[in-house]
């Protein structure tokens, strides 16, 4: 039929060419025919689109998608045949009387897109086989023998200070959620690196499903050093020892130094001041606790690694002060270990070039144990300052017959001294001592136990094991302008 039309427009176009136009048999054949087979070709433009679209909507038949979904995945399936469209559409601008503009600028935008998808593609399937060989399981040689072992040699890594909560703590540590306890995290590591000369490491937080909803642990090392229990929606009131009146509220012990508290509801904060409460909000019982086990833990925190550190701080203003002490008079091991005993007793490391003076002052002493009482004694402004108030310092003393005692129990054997008191006289040592603390609590908070030099040491090994929050300091370690008061005096009696 197709073809019969365009023979009848083909004859009646000569006809009426020759006839009407007067113009020649080889003129209208030249032009009729051109216009006849270019009419045919039109014609079949809307018949080509109407197939195509038949065949599109037959083919998504058993699609669940959108058509729209269906055209574009089909359409960018497959880029090649985007470039190949577009470098036909580049050729067409080579006939004469075409749009040679718009022509180039789809023939580019075709290629171009044809080219990215096919990268994407070659991307895609490079990154599936390289999920797929790691999906399989290695062959059992023994290259992937030792990487396995190096991979689990890679969970062995312990973090040095670590906090987990049940998850009713959650909120209360979540920045997300409008919490300070990163930000006062962060100051209290600049405060301790200022009081005590050493960096805390990073606190690792993260929750524990197997701790009830208000709890939290502080662990040391891999291993639980503290724990405690919050009501986050209440306030804790500690009992200063001088209160006017009692309120109502949940009965408990603060974590930290062990004062008697009450959990009040945010209503009555007012009233616990009023009659002498100090009241504390949550927050700042869990940051203060941290903060004191960090503290009590911190000669563990100590590493290696922050001895070296110290070490080049000291020697971007006195490097030859270091190399003539590390490791020609102390070694690196021993330095640790005077420092380590330090900060088990309290006492800053900032001022390190006072410390490696000592040290260097000392040489001929080898047992680290009295290297670390003459460093001490060398520190005595920084000890008198942080025990002494006002020029003044309140202290326990030591009976005569005590401290001779415990020197006459002092043994040596290889691996140094230690003291070998007998256990009924250690238990009424103890038992004195608690009763001293007790009678001078509203005097000092803070227990200090002032010894002869030669005494110190020995008992404060003593004190760590039964009395670990007591300070036990010498004569030697205090500056002369400190005024000592005794308000108590230890006795075997």
């Amino acid at each position: 039929m197709s073809i019969i039309i365009t023979f009848i427009n083909f004859l009646g176009g000569m006809i009426i060419g020759m006839v009407q136009g007067g113009k020649s048999f080889s003129e209208v054949l030249q032009t009729y025919s051109i216009a006849t087979v270019g009419d045919g070709l039109v014609s079949q433009i809307p018949a080509l689109l109407i197939s195509t679209a038949t065949g599109m909507i037959v083919t998504r038949a058993a699609s669940d998608s959108s058509f729209g979904e269906d055209v574009a995945k089909q359409f960018f399936s497959q880029p090649i045949v985007l470039i190949f469209a577009g470098c036909a559409l580049a050729g067409m601008c080579l006939i004469g009387g075409m749009p040679v503009f718009q022509l180039l600028l789809l023939s580019g935008a075709m290629i171009f897109t044809g080219i990215r998808l096919k990268n994407r593609q070659k991307r895609e399937a490079e990154a599936a086989a390289r999920q797929a060989a790691k999906a399989q399981p290695e062959a059992a040689d023994e290259t992937s023998y030792y990487k396995n072992i190096d991979n689990i040699y890679s969970l062995l890594p312990i973090d040095a200070v670590e906090m987990e909560f049940g998850y009713s703590l959650i909120p209360l540590v979540d920045e997300n959620s409008g919490s300070s306890f990163i930000e006062r995290l962060v100051t209290f590591r600049k405060q301790f690196a200022l009081d005590m000369g050493m960096v805390v490491p990073a606190v690792r937080l993260h929750d524990n499903g197997n701790l009830s909803p208000n709890q939290y642990v502080i662990k040391i090392k891999g291993e639980e050093a503290a724990r405690g229990e919050i009501l986050v929606d209440y306030y804790l009131a500690l009992d200063p020892g001088n209160l006017t009146g009692e309120i109502d509220g949940i009965d408990t012990i603060e974590p930290a130094y062990g004062i008697p508290s009450k959990w009040i509801t945010p209503d009555k904060k007012e009233m616990a001041e009023i009659l002498g409460y100090t009241v504390i909000d949550p927050l700042s019982v869990m940051v203060t606790h941290l903060s004191e086990t960090v503290r009590r833990f911190a000669y563990e925190l100590l590493t290696r690694q922050d001895v070296n550190r110290l070490l080049e701080s000291v020697k971007k203003y006195d490097s030859s002060l270091v190399e003539d002490v590390v490791p020609g008079v102390v070694s690196m091991s021993n330095l640790q270990k005077v420092l380590c005993s330090l900060l088990r007793e309290g006492i800053p490391i900032r001022d390190m070039e006072t410390i490696l003076e000592a040290l260097s002052d000392h040489s001929s002493v080898h047992d680290t144990d009295v290297l670390t009482e003459y460093v001490r004694q060398s520190l005595k402004r920084t000890i008198t300052r942080k025990w002494s108030e006002g020029g003044q310092i309140r202290v326990i003393t030591l009976d005569g017959e005590v401290e001779k005692t415990i020197v006459n129990s002092v043994n040596r054997n290889e691996q140094g001294t230690y003291l070998a008191l007998d256990p009924q006289v250690t238990q009424k040592i103890v038992t004195k001592l608690t009763e001293c603390v007790k009678k001078v609590k509203d005097v000092i908070h803070t227990p200090v136990i002032l010894t002869s030099p030669v005494v110190r040491i020995y008992f404060s090994r003593l004190m760590q094991q039964f009395y670990p929050r007591a300070v036990v300091l010498s004569f030697n370690e205090l500056d002369a302008d400190v005024q000592i008061q005794a308000v108590a005096n230890v006795t075997l009696e």
